[in-house]
């Protein structure tokens, strides 16, 4: 369970599933607790105060010492306003609500979830969770309804408890799956049914091939470290890349696993073991001693740096300046998935006024960021200016999406508002990146729709990308004294190309041929920003980008009037 898992965080393309492997542990961890919780209940030695001491013991020393390496880490590395996340994030962890924590903060534009150095502690909330509300279930059923019942009930138990993880993945997800298909889905069926027929065949028949496969000492160790090397190898690949700002080389990729290794060994060795076999720890009372002081401990220091802003004065010379964005996030017009789609109006999203040309701008965030840019242009384009847009929403008329459920319903709203009010003219721009893993097929079609409509489409490529808040970009090039304003882009420079080959009857603007050079592009134009975090223009950056648009927009390209 836990190699692939490992081996796809370090970004080893040949295991694109490998995700998965914590879905594997959660049927493996699942099974296992809830039979044990079955024999204690049958031999009447079932005692949920032994079972959470067990489970303690089990779960929090090596949680707590890689929390505190990482807790010291983090001190050196993150700048404050990630040191602050940071420390909200530890007070989650250390109270098992952390995949609660992750899924209600990540919003649309926070910090990439790679450089967040606790996230792979959503799976142990999780765990955690199951391991409070499950003993207490399988007690009241089994003595209140029986014991034939909790028989049958134990698969359900089980079944409840996998879906709500994500089902587990076996060997066919971890090289059939990527991070492009639905999950979890019709998809996680196989390596679901996979790891059952596995547990099935080893329970019963041990001196199985798969069973002796099992047995080869290298995988034991593995599966003895397992859990340390779970919680120590994640810390250090967010570390990594929050420092190095790109794809780390395999050179780097090798050092990370083999410390992963290192200090897994090590953790199990000196911290797991001896809370296992000390005599001081072969009772309830020390270890749940032990537990109350840890989580008090990381939790006051989660507060202070939270409440201390992250400690900015680690950093004098890291100056957080506000950078100006513009109205274009207020909630209707650019819904982040908070508002109804029915609460858009053409009266509040019709950014600019007085001109016999309306023009439909319609996408997701990076569609939206464009606002501000062509309101500071609007003595060009001559145009009213309506805005249309809904985070993680392409406009793309066939996309759905398992996280925004909304999209389909929001893409085809714009047909009728485009037909309602006569727009001759409409602009499509989204997060190609993140959607080429679908096709672009949908786009063409979309096109071809609007055209039959008598509307002129225009396209807009996607914009730069870098790999993280250009402020932390200008903080270390200027602790390395590099005068440079450009920075190498964190995307395909060749993805517009994919894109423009889907784009037939459009005009389509290419973006990166505007405003870079050599795969390099600047992130500040004379002292401002041009981004307000890794991709997103702020308002400077999109005044520059739609004035260096302007020749698609020329004479030559007049905008056809509204009626």
């Amino acid at each position: 369970a836990v190699l692939p898992v490992v081996l796809f965080h370090f970004g080893i393309s040949a295991i694109p599933g490998g995700f998965s492997g914590v879905d594997i542990f959660f049927v493996i961890s699942g099974y296992l607790i809830s039979g044990s919780l079955l024999d204690d209940l049958e031999r009447g030695q079932f005692s949920i105060v032994n079972f959470y001491w067990r489970r303690a013991r089990r779960i929090l020393p090596a949680l707590v010492f890689v929390m505190l390496l990482t807790c010291i880490a983090a001190l050196f590395i993150l700048l404050p306003s990630d040191l602050r996340e940071f420390g909200l994030s530890i007070i989650a962890a250390s109270t098992f609500w952390s995949n609660v924590f992750f899924w209600k903060t990540s919003s649309y534009f926070s910090i990439d979830a790679a450089l967040r150095p606790l996230l792979h502690t959503w799976s142990l909330s999780v765990e955690e969770q199951y391991y409070i509300f499950a003993p207490i279930l399988m007690f009241l059923i089994y003595r209140y309804i029986g014991k034939r019942w909790l028989t049958t009930l134990l698969p359900i138990i089980l079944c409840s408890f996998v879906m709500a993880a994500g089902f587990g993945l076996l060997a066919i997800g971890f090289f059939a799956l990527s991070e492009s298909d639905p999950f979890p889905g019709y998809n996680a069926l196989y390596p679901c049914i996979g790891t059952a027929l596995l547990i099935y065949v080893g329970q019963n028949s041990p001196s199985t091939v798969a069973s002796r496969m099992l047995e080869v000492r290298p995988l034991v160790w593995i599966g003895l470290i397992s859990y340390s090397l779970y919680l120590v190898h994640w810390p250090l690949n967010a570390f990594a890349h929050y420092l190095s700002f790109q794809k780390l080389d395999p050179l780097m990729t090798g050092a990370m696993l083999v410390a992963s290794l290192a200090l897994a060994a090590f953790s199990w060795k000196f911290v797991e073991q001896p809370f296992r076999q000390k005599r001081a720890f072969t009772a309830p009372g020390p270890i749940f001693a032990f537990s109350a002081l840890a989580i008090v401990v990381l939790c006051a220091g989660g507060a202070a740096g939270a409440l201390g802003n992250g400690f900015p004065q680690r950093f004098p010379d890291y100056v957080q300046r506000r950078i100006s964005v513009g109205d274009w996030r207020n909630g209707i017009c650019f819904n982040e998935g908070t508002s109804r789609i029915e609460s858009w109006n053409m009266e509040d999203c019709t950014r600019t006024r007085g001109f016999p040309t309306t023009v439909f701008l319609w996408g997701d965030s990076f569609a939206a960021h464009y606002v501000s840019g062509l309101g500071a242009n609007i003595n060009r384009l001559q145009a009213n200016i309506v805005e249309y847009t809904y985070a993680g929403c392409p406009p793309i008329l066939s996309y759905y999406s398992y996280a925004r459920l909304d999209c389909v319903r929001f893409n085809r709203k714009a047909l009728d508002i485009i037909l309602e009010a006569d727009i001759k003219t409409v602009i499509l721009s989204g997060k190609w990146s993140d959607y080429e893993v679908r096709g672009f097929d949908g786009l063409q079609q979309t096109i071809d729709t609007l055209r039959a409509l008598g509307v002129r489409v225009f396209v807009i490529g996607q914009s730069p990308q870098f790999p993280t808040d250009v402020r932390k970009i200008a903080f270390f090039a200027k602790r390395q004294n590099l005068d440079d304003t450009s920075w190498p882009m964190a995307m395909d420079p060749g993805i517009n190309e994919r894109v423009r080959s889907f784009t037939k009857g459009a005009t389509f603007i290419d973006p990166l041929k505007f405003l870079c050079s050599a795969g390099r592009c600047p992130y500040s134009d004379r002292g401002e920003f041009m981004y307000f975090d890794y991709g997103h223009f702020s308002s400077a950056g999109a005044t520059l980008a739609i004035s260096k648009y302007w020749p698609a927009f020329g004479k030559d390209n007049a905008l056809p009037k509204t009626k």
